[in-house]
């Protein structure tokens, strides 16, 4: 089997390539924080419109879950 089919087999790559790969890797670390956060706060504004949307469509549920939250909080015991 040739070296370069070996490499393409594992998914490493040829060596001289894998140095920048791990370059690459550490610069996506250090980048990665501020995007998760980013994307956490885009996924809950989505989330909370989405449940809002589901709210007003669907009042009856709405007020269901309302009464079963009041009924929790009445027999709740300090």
């Amino acid at each position: 089997m040739p070296d370069g089919a070996q490499h393409e087999r594992d998914g490493a790559g040829p060596p001289e390539l894998r140095d920048t790969q791990d370059a690459r890797d550490t610069q996506d670390t250090q980048e990665t924080d501020a995007q998760r956060r980013r994307r956490r706060a885009q996924f809950l504004r989505e989330l909370h419109e989405a449940k809002a949307l589901r709210d007003r469509v669907q009042p009856r549920r709405v007020k269901a879950a309302r009464m079963r939250q009041a009924m929790r909080m009445r027999t709740f015991r300090w």
